[in-house]
């Protein structure tokens, strides 16, 4: 994660009282989730890691959704956060809108999700 994809993952970030940070398992998504909890310096309700590949994610996305932060934020690799994803949206009152990924997610279709870029820059899908 560059210091300038920090800087605007904590610009999305905004106002929030608290948040919900969730990483997939490698140690790069671990570390830049870790680096942003840092930076961050607010209340982080849960850190919730998940595999690549799961049978359902279901376990972990049910930890990641229960808290209801002011906002979620996500390290993740894209294969692990597309399973991930899918499955928050189908068994958890989680909501795209209120979800900030890191620029190794990658760009998303998924309606209302925002994220940063390596270069700083941001993204909506509104």
């Amino acid at each position: 994660m560059t210091d300038a994809e920090l800087d605007a993952v904590l610009r999305l970030v905004g106002r929030a009282r608290h948040i919900v940070l969730g990483t997939a398992a490698d140690a790069g998504s671990r570390a830049d989730g870790a680096r942003i909890a840092a930076a961050w310096g607010g209340l982080v309700l849960a850190t919730v890691t998940w595999p690549e590949a799961a049978a359902s994610w279901l376990r972990q996305a049910r930890r990641f959704a229960a808290p209801e932060p002011d906002v979620w934020v996500v390290s993740a690799t894209p294969a692990g956060w597309a399973g991930m994803a899918r499955r928050l949206a189908a068994s958890t009152s989680w909501s795209p809108h209120r979800t900030v990924v890191t620029a190794a997610v990658g760009e998303s279709p998924l309606p209302g999700l925002r994220g940063a870029r390596a270069d700083g820059s941001s993204w909506e899908n509104w």
